[in-house]
């Protein structure tokens, strides 16, 4: 959009020349939200290499305990040795005017201290999920961001994602007709010495690393918020990988439309990541949780008996899911908006998981 001067005071005036901006440039053309990474393992490259695809987004600043790492990081991204950090001292932040969010990407019974930590330092949060290990510390982090009065976005990257996107309009639009069940996996063989199999880190199995996409994909496909669980765990290798957390978790839902869930996750065995819906009218999926790969299919009824099938693989390549993710975070900080993923949604699938626990451990104990 090509704006005289002249016509965009005016527009100023009435308070939509920020609207009509580029995003990245509703406050200056140079404006861009700086992000200081803390932890710099595996999913925290891709949301590094995902910033670089983004116009709005740049990576200013690096936690980590190993600083020869991060000296390294910091030169392929032009940040400062200066702006690099320490678990300990990362709370200088504060001072730093160049960082203005942190993505915090440690295992997940962290996520709750690093959180407050940077909200204390006055930095917006964006954290991985499962936003934290119990319900308590999920009330903390979002305590301690409105009282810091920053942001607190949680990374459901899968709600930014086309495919994804496509499946609920589909599904709320009535494609495949009234949805009676959906069904839903999600798994890998996890391999021994990953910190996920050490509960003190992890807070539990499968369920909050890869199950959580299953639980999440439930309600933002049926939009409303399961009432009854029934739950149970399960290990069936004992090998030593699962002395602290189960290796088998599966559970049903019920929402209060009626619709049933059924979902399994396992650190067990291969389980590529799916969820079908079952409609009246016929049946919606999609393939993959994962980075790329994603693919819609189904196969519903139309008028006069017809039917109508559709196979959609989606395209994109790793990492754009996170530049998706950087590039929503970032619009709300610059428009001061409030994230489609705040720190309630993860709330809620925690208080959700806390109720599938419960409902294993009542049917184990029967």
């Amino acid at each position: 959009m090509s704006l005289s001067r002249r016509e965009f005071s005016r527009l100023g005036a009435m308070g939509m020349a920020a609207q009509m901006l580029p995003l990245g440039m509703a406050q200056g053309s140079e404006r861009k939200v700086g992000y200081c990474v803390i932890g710099l393992g595996r999913i925290a490259d891709h949301f590094m290499r995902g910033t670089k695809l983004t116009t709005g987004s740049q990576i200013t600043g690096l936690v980590s305990g190993h600083r020869d790492k991060a000296e390294r990081i910091a030169a392929e991204y032009g940040v400062p040795k200066s702006s690099i950090y320490s678990y300990e001292d990362m709370d200088r932040m504060r001072e730093n005017k160049a960082i203005d969010a942190v993505y915090v990407a440690l295992p997940n019974s962290m996520h709750a201290e690093y959180t407050i930590r940077s909200a204390k330092a006055g930095k917006h949060v964006l954290c991985e999920k499962p936003m934290s290990t119990t319900v308590s510390e999920a009330e903390s982090m979002i305590a301690a961001c409105k009282a810091a009065k920053v942001k607190l976005m949680i990374a459901y990257r899968l709600h930014y994602e086309p495919t994804t996107l496509r499946a609920i309009k589909l599904v709320q639009e009535g494609t495949v007709g009234q949805v009676q069940s959906i069904v839903s996996a999600n798994g890998f063989n996890e391999k021994a010495g990953e910190w996920r199999l050490n509960k003190a880190l992890s807070g539990g199995g499968p369920l909050l690393d890869v199950g959580i996409y299953c639980l999440n994909a439930m309600r933002y496909i049926t939009r409303e918020e399961p009432v009854k669980f029934a739950a149970y765990v399960s290990t069936i290798d004992h090998d030593g990988r699962f002395d602290s957390v189960e290796e088998n978790t599966s559970w049903t839902m019920q929402f209060p439309s009626g619709i049933l869930a059924s979902c399994t996750t396992t650190y067990g065995a291969q389980m590529p990541g799916f969820y079908r819906v079952y409609g009246s009218k016929g049946w919606l999926q999609v393939d993959e949780f994962g980075y790329e790969g994603l693919r819609l299919r189904a196969n519903y009824a139309v008028a006069d008996r017809k039917r109508v099938e559709l196979d959609e693989p989606n395209t994109e390549r790793d990492p754009m899911q996170f530049k998706r993710q950087a590039d929503h975070m970032t619009e709300c900080i610059l428009r001061d908006q409030t994230p489609k993923t705040p720190g309630e949604e993860g709330l809620r699938d925690m208080q959700y998981m806390q109720a599938i626990y419960k409902s294993a451990s009542s049917t184990s104990a029967s």
